[in-house]
């Protein structure tokens, strides 16, 4: 039987078809399985015209590039749509960082296909559960996942107090975690069980890093309490500054100017915690306006830094809410501009800014690359079970 095309009684099946096949080419592409994350039906090099994605291990970081990833770009309240705030910088010399590790963001961090050798350091802004609330799954987790070479090195503010600072966090985490830490001694090598802490004074601007060429710089930020920082990180010519949660401070006004990347963060609106969330219009504004950052003052914040991309985050970035806080910092701020999304990848060279989302395979695992290193790694004292539970094993050889 011949089909006339033009006949509508075979138009809608012949659509269906063509979109269904578009859809199979799209998903061969994405696909998270394959070769690099990637089936190659179509042949990694046709990745190429897909320029509004990153697909992890399909891409070389250039020797003078640095490339940051968005984590968590949420807020306090818990959901999938948007994990608590977490930033991954790559550096083209190899260095690897994260910038705070708020709840949920472990998860997208192995998509990224990248060792958790290889990225063991931690700089945290403050103390509050939605910056810090995957700290252990990273610690832990990552030592079961091949850290088993190295501790994590984590960076982080004193407080007013000493129970308010960073050290103190830490080895209450330790405590806490004994039962894990100890039942896996005698299994595992015992270096991936250990956190380095290195603690600094909350109240200076300093630089609290400063290794392989790359420098990073504490800023006080007013937060609630005392304790809360903002960083910068310059390398190689390049710079990158995360405000943590704060109000507007001269503090980072004055140390982050002209940054390459500048990430800050831009609260709901007064009015959309009232109206989502049921609060009233007083304590909506205090903590949209006075414990963070609102939109506007954000806007005002770039507008007096001047970097040559700026990144608000921390707010709801739903379709019906988006545009009030992209139309309030652009009373301010007309310079470029982008609204964190999770996944949100950012490519940047002295030349020029890419920003794309993040394609990254879900169903991972990390191989051991060295399994004699890691076999002959000196292990901790094993803890076996009691002897009455030994006895009841089923199927003992």
């Amino acid at each position: 039987m011949k089909i006339n095309i033009r006949d509508r009684r075979y138009l809608n099946p012949i659509l269906v078809c063509v979109l269904l096949f578009i859809f199979s080419l799209g998903s061969a592409v994405v696909h998270p399985h394959g070769e690099n994350g990637m089936v190659t039906s179509l042949g990694k090099e046709k990745a190429v015209f897909y320029k509004n994605y990153y697909f992890p291990n399909t891409e070389k970081l250039a020797a003078d590039e640095m490339r940051v990833i968005a984590l968590g770009t949420g807020n306090p309240d818990l959901r999938k749509a948007q994990v608590a705030p977490s930033w991954f910088v790559e550096l083209g010399n190899g260095d690897k960082f994260f910038f705070d590790v708020g709840i949920g963001s472990q998860v997208n961090f192995p998509m990224l296909q990248i060792s958790f050798r290889e990225a063991d350091k931690v700089f945290l802004t403050h103390l509050h559960v939605d910056h810090v609330g995957d700290l252990d799954a990273l610690w832990l987790s990552g030592w079961v996942s091949n850290r088993y070479d190295r501790p994590l090195r984590v960076w982080g503010p004193s407080g007013a107090k000493e129970k308010y600072g960073t050290r103190y966090f830490i080895n209450k985490q330790k405590e806490a975690w004994a039962w894990d830490v100890d039942s896996r001694h005698g299994k595992l090598p015992a270096a991936g069980a250990g956190i380095e802490v290195n603690e600094f004074d909350f109240s200076k601007t300093q630089v609290v890093y400063n290794e392989n060429g790359v420098k990073i710089t504490s800023i006080p930020a007013l937060h609630v309490m005392d304790g809360p920082v903002s960083y910068r990180l310059d390398w190689n010519g390049l710079s990158f500054a995360y405000s943590g949660d704060t109000t507007p401070t001269r503090f980072f006004v004055d140390a982050t100017q002209g940054v390459d990347l500048l990430i800050h963060e831009a609260f709901p609106t007064a009015s959309q915690m009232e109206e989502r969330i049921g609060w009233d219009r007083e304590t909506a504004k205090v903590v949209g306006e006075f414990v963070h950052t609102a939109p506007s003052d954000a806007g005002k914040v770039f507008e007096m830094t001047k970097p040559r991309h700026a990144v608000g985050y921390h707010f709801w970035n739903d379709f019906d809410l988006i545009h009030e806080v992209y139309d309030e910092i652009r009373k301010y701020y007309k310079g470029p501009l982008s609204l964190a999304a999770d996944g949100m990848v950012f490519n940047i060279t002295k030349e020029k800014i890419i920003v794309r989302s993040l394609v990254g395979p879900t169903n991972t695992y990390e191989e051991v690359v060295d399994p004699e290193a890691f076999g002959n790694a000196k292990r901790g004292k094993n803890i076996p079970p009691s002897d009455w539970l030994l006895k009841g094993r089923l199927f003992a050889d």
